[in-house]
């Protein structure tokens, strides 16, 4: 699944602030950890002792980029048949559970159905590396994101203590992501809900679990229950630069855009705040978008256009799939 690097890199996929405030080295890190949650050093050393080096991962995080695939490549490795289908099959499956996350959350089934379509092809694609290990050879071998992942992995430490998880079962992505949704341990921790009430957050095998806590990240990022996500929209081509080159956040109002030179002819109000969104439709040849503060939260889940742009087009598919087959 190469493709899957790429979101990787782009955020680690879901995450919040790492707690670290520096890179350690790993006897600082138990000394340090051991001394701020009151934990055993014995028991914080011991178990690093039994995490494993992956020179596997070091391999897939060093490895060049490369160029990043043009929207009308990368859009069709997620909007396929199969993927649609599965999300009717998954939604049909759960539907109650997406009507209450929905009523509760505010955010739409088939948002949260596309999400953990992309991410885990409802549980087909979740890893198979230990966790322990992966966040213990990027925190500690990997120096160009070791602050990130050593926060990851105090999280980590903090999650199984909290939960009563065995650190040493656990298993996701080589980067430390978890679960259908995949969480990174920090997000675990501040997004992660107990959806169905039975004392436990799990978002590995409780399909609403995990449903409550993708519903649940997007609420905390800002969804806006029943406004637009994005909408097709034109540009003048000497103004796209300047459009391009403004803060990506939506908390610019449409009036002003316009007078910047989006050619917008939408529904939507003068006052409504938006950015501009560029995708390569085919071989030199743009589309752009408006952006509102619902398609800035699919960003925040992977801060990537093409990303948000497949999760957004995947959950119109599966919904107008899912309304199809309900009235046959």
């Amino acid at each position: 699944m190469r493709y899957f690097f790429g979101f990787l890199i782009s955020c680690c996929l879901l995450y919040t602030a790492p707690t670290v405030a520096a890179v350690l080295t790993e006897t600082q890190f138990i000394t340090q950890k051991a001394q701020q949650y009151g934990w055993s050093e014995q028991w914080v050393r011991d178990l690093l002792q039994q995490a494993k080096k992956r020179d596997s991962i070091l391999k897939t995080m060093s490895r060049p980029a490369g160029k990043a695939k043009p929207w009308y490549d990368y859009r069709g490795i997620f909007l396929t048949k199969d993927r649609i289908q599965a999300g009717v099959s998954f939604w049909q499956k759960n539907a109650a559970t997406l009507q209450q996350a929905e009523r509760q959350y505010g955010v739409p089934a088939e948002f949260i159905v596309a999400i953990i379509g992309v991410e885990t092809f409802y549980g087909r694609v979740m890893g198979s590396t230990r966790i322990l290990d992966a966040l213990y050879t990027l925190g500690f071998y990997y120096p160009r994101r070791a602050e990130f992942f050593q926060g990851e992995l105090e999280d980590f430490l903090l999650m199984v203590q909290e939960e009563g998880f065995d650190p040493l079962t656990m298993q996701g992505s080589y980067a430390g992501a978890m679960g259908l949704g995949q969480f990174m341990p920090s997000s675990y921790r501040a997004y992660a809900v107990d959806f169905d009430g039975d004392g436990h957050r799990n978002i590995w095998s409780n399909t609403k679990d995990a449903i409550g806590s993708v519903a649940n990240y997007f609420k905390q990022h800002g969804w806006q229950n029943g406004q637009s996500v994005l909408e097709a929209t034109q540009v003048r081509p000497d103004a796209v630069e300047a459009l391009l080159a403004l803060e990506y956040k939506p908390q610019y109002p449409l009036s002003q855009l316009k007078r910047q030179g989006l050619i917008y002819q939408g529904k939507q109000p003068d006052h409504m705040q938006g950015l501009l969104v560029d995708l390569e439709v085919a071989p030199q040849q743009m589309g752009y978008w408006v952006g509102f503060q619902n398609f800035y939260v699919i960003t925040r889940y992977n801060r990537s256009n093409r990303y948000a742009m497949a999760v957004y087009q995947l959950a119109q598919e599966i919904a107008s799939a899912y309304q199809a087959a309900a009235v046959k």
